[in-house]
């Protein structure tokens, strides 16, 4: 008797949660740290129905999880976010779309795909931002993270808008992209401190491919044209629609900030795939860029050649790109496999000493048993692990209210506790992330593993 082989994608803390439950005065192993007001939301992929087809971790319907923090009390609610097609699925009581390992529906009557708004949050301008890289982003209402509809900037947003924007702390600007499969294949956007979509311009691409994340300096906007393709006569052919290209170069294309196809400046190198930045900024004649980079990915695609043994293998990285004479240089900053690059956002686009990143463990799945501190200007690093069996995610920076200092602060992610089937919000000291938790705040359920979050002070919390 042959068995069907389990979806580890929907199994274990992988799988779907049922319900979306709101908990007061929750149970806190230490305490959390004084002055620590706000909230930390965080989003990923939670299916309400039973998926057509192959499921992929990209495919859930976004659900966020939240927690908020009020003199030494914490609370939690969990919220499905209600995109069309959510309310859709809701209404005839089934899936209606299938993946990112299925090919497109074109003939389903509410259209091929479905906005799932699972990836990413961004708080800017008074509007917390539920977010997925394939359509508009979402409003959220704080604190009770309902959802109040897609968001389209006065009808002005007319690309796809990426799950990783950038807010310069300076300016209060906001840029972003969409990438898309039909001409011009890139749009760059900047939005107001005030929130007001203030240009969007086309960037020229030779072909569309899959742009998850990008970076800005203080002048310059990064783009990374990297070699997995999509292409619809590979589909059309039975082949798979993304492929990496392993023998296709990788560009990378810096732009002012307020430039376009004028004035950006290509560099181009060695094929690679980046999911994730960790931050870019100016030295003299050169823009630095860190990201987590792997040789080669099969995430979404197959090679075009045989398998790389490296591939799939995020570890940190850093690029130099001379701007007077063209040259780039880069080097890998560390051995160990991590994603999820983050630092403290106040001094994003600025040269910053200090890091953070999820490594990653020695399992079949993307699962992340530590937290890795790094210091760039030691070349150093320090690990906080969480514990045999315990998994977390992407470490939030949450900055000490009125500081300066980079790393005064501390780090928090949801993590899962395999032997007890729970999961708790786990508050490390950024300035010794190598000693136990500050705080363990108990959730009263299951937190599936997601993506990306986000802290919210509790000032800014008023004004959304």
């Amino acid at each position: 008797m042959e068995t069907t082989a389990i979806n580890p994608f929907l199994d274990g803390n992988f799988a779907p949660i049922d319900e979306e439950i709101s908990a007061d005065t929750l149970k806190i192993i230490g305490e959390l740290p004084e002055g620590m007001n706000g909230m930390f939301v965080r989003n990923g992929p939670n299916p309400r129905w039973k998926p057509i087809g192959q499921y992929h971790w990209f495919d859930g319907d976004g659900m966020l999880h939240g927690v908020q923090i009020s003199n030494g009390k914490a609370n939690y609610r969990n919220r499905y976010i209600r995109t069309k097609g959510f309310k859709i699925e809701q209404e005839v009581g089934k899936a209606v779309w299938s993946g990112f390992l299925e090919p497109p529906q074109m003939d389903n009557p509410h259209g091929p795909g479905k906005n799932t708004a699972n990836t990413a949050l961004v708080c800017h301008a008074g509007q917390l931002l539920a977010l997925w890289e394939g359509g508009a982003p979402h409003n959220i209402k704080m604190p009770g993270l309902e959802t109040l509809g897609e968001y389209t900037y006065d009808d002005k947003l007319t690309s796809a808008f990426t799950a990783h924007p950038k807010v310069d702390p300076e300016t209060g600007e906001m840029m972003f992209f969409g990438y898309s499969f039909q001409r011009p294949y890139l749009q760059y956007s900047i939005v107001s401190p005030e929130g007001k979509l203030l240009r969007t311009v086309p960037i020229t691409m030779p072909e569309p491919v899959m742009m998850h994340d990008f970076a800005i300096t203080e002048d310059y906007t990064i783009f990374m044209d990297l070699p997995l393709t999509f292409s619809m006569e590979r589909m059309k052919r039975g082949e798979p629609a993304f492929i990496f290209e392993r023998k296709r170069p990788s560009r990378f294309g810096i732009v002012p900030r307020y430039g376009d196809n004028r004035n950006i400046h290509w560099f181009k190198t060695h094929a690679c795939y980046v999911f994730h930045t960790l931050n870019a900024y100016e030295d003299g004649d050169e823009v630095i860029l860190i990201a987590s980079r792997m040789s080669s990915t099969s995430i979404l695609s197959a090679d075009d050649t045989q398998r790389n043994p490296e591939g799939d293998i995020p570890r940190l990285h850093r690029w130099r790109f001379n701007m007077k004479t063209g040259k780039l240089r880069d080097q890998r900053l560390d051995d160990v496999a991590s994603e999820f690059p983050r630092i403290n956002d106040n001094f994003l686009g600025r040269k910053t000493r200090y890091g953070y990143t999820a490594r990653l463990a020695k399992s079949k799945s993307p699962l992340f048993d530590a937290v890795i501190k790094y210091d760039f200007s030691t070349g150093k690093s320090e690990t906080h692990e969480f514990g045999e069996g315990r998994y977390g995610g992407e470490a939030v920076f949450v900055p000490r209210s009125g500081s300066t200092v980079e790393d005064d602060g501390w780090l928090v992610t949801f993590v899962y506790d395999k032997s007890e089937d729970m999961s708790e919000l786990v508050v490390v000291d950024a300035q010794d992330v190598t000693k136990e938790p500050i705080a363990r705040v108990l959730i009263p359920q299951r937190v599936p593993y997601g993506f990306h979050g986000t802290w919210i002070p509790e000032e800014q919390m008023k004004e959304t």
